[in-house]
């Protein structure tokens, strides 16, 4: 079963295809994802590489973690599952404003 992992730190120069053939080295890549900025395109340093199997995922994260990567030291750990919403409502009350409520707010 495929394993996706989690790399952060990467250099922001950095492309797709050079993240696929760096973890490539230590099982069989399935997919590489680079986040990038909506607005300007630019990556936000970190990534998502799905590696073929949970062996191949955990050499990876061994091997890569702490690895210095064009420069810079990245972080490779096990991705965690998307959040789920439940509500829609994103953790936010009806107004607008998440977390705590602060009771010295006047509105």
């Amino acid at each position: 079963m495929a394993k996706n992992l989690f790399v952060g730190s990467l250099p922001f120069s950095v492309t797709e295809e050079a993240l696929g053939q760096l973890f490539s080295q230590h099982g069989q890549v399935q997919s590489v994802n680079i986040i990038k900025d909506k607005f300007s395109g630019n990556s936000r340093g970190f990534g998502f590489v799905e590696m073929s199997t949970d062996e191949e995922a955990q050499t990876a994260i061994e091997k890569l973690n702490g690895y210095n990567f064009e420069g810079r030291t990245i972080i490779v750990k096990e991705a965690l599952p998307k959040p789920t919403y439940t509500n829609g409502r994103g953790g936010r009350d009806h107004r607008g404003f998440g977390g705590r409520r602060n009771s010295n707010r006047r509105f």
